[in-house]
């Protein structure tokens, strides 16, 4: 065979190879040249393809389907993909985890949205109802394309970081406490450890949070009224905290929850 032919099927195999099916890449560098060039945001799909039950879910209700199609108009879509079973190429795993440490991806499905430079600005994942109220969700995280919004992305990942390492001090401070189902004790160790650490801003409401409202069901299991409390408590104190928003959601699902299990007269 002719060393130019050679050259030529090399390439071609090169090219496909940065694409999965039905219009989705699988190279986050081609990606953002596309983006650049066609004025786009970009969607990453973290994906656990042949494993992970969500990952699989996701894609068969929403990416799979002919409805979503109309997604390439506004985003380039990437399928980062990290199998157990099927084996990728040495080098496109090497970025694909390369790319989950610089992005801190911590499960699967992981869905980013990032700015036709490769910047992110908002993250979700699995989301049940289907193409179109996936849609309507990309459309809502789209509205912090902007510098501001991608400026308060980086900021709430960097709070997440933050919290989630001294929460892991914090919960051998806790453990005994929870043990005693002591939660008087345990919430006045998590206000001496905020203060300790001089903790402010979306760090401090992000690890009080998930230690006042884990402290309360660890003490209280079943108690809603309880969960209640500690969930009202932090959004009183939150100010502009990003995860507010998703506190408030988490809210009425305990006021559902306590609903179902007052006896029906």
């Amino acid at each position: 065979m002719p060393r130019r032919f050679l050259a030529v099927v090399a390439l071609c195999l090169s090219v496909a190879s940065l694409a999965a099916a039905d219009g989705w890449l699988t190279d986050l560098d081609e990606a953002k040249k596309v983006a650049l060039a066609e004025k786009k945001a970009i969607l990453v799909d973290f994906t656990g393809s042949d494993w992970c039950s969500w990952c699989i879910r996701l894609k068969k209700e929403v990416f799979d389907q002919p409805e979503f199609a109309v997604a390439s108009k506004k985003f380039v879509l990437v399928e980062l993909d990290f199998p157990q079973k099927k084996k990728l190429a040495p080098e496109a795993k090497a970025k694909n985890d390369a790319l989950a440490k610089k992005f801190n991806i911590e499960g699967f499905p992981t869905i980013m949205l990032l700015d036709a430079h490769g910047e992110p600005f908002a993250q979700t994942g699995y989301q049940a109802g289907g193409p179109a109220k996936y849609l309507e969700h990309l459309a809502e995280l789209s509205k912090a394309n902007t510098p501001a919004g991608r400026k308060a992305f980086v900021q709430n990942k960097a709070d997440e970081a933050r919290a989630r390492v001294l929460g892991e001090e914090l919960e051998k401070i806790l453990d005994p406490l929870l043990a005693k189902k002591d939660l008087t004790a345990a919430n006045g160790a998590i206000t001496q450890f905020i203060k300790d650490k001089d903790l402010k801003g979306g760090a401090r409401t992000t690890l009080e949070a998930g230690a006042r409202i884990g402290s309360a069901q660890a003490c209280k299991p079943g108690d809603h009224a309880a969960t209640l409390k500690a969930i009202d408590e932090v959004i009183a104190a939150a100010g502009d905290w990003s995860g507010l928003d998703d506190l408030k959601k988490f809210r009425a699902q305990v006021v559902a929850a306590q609903a179902e299990d007052k006896p029906k007269k």
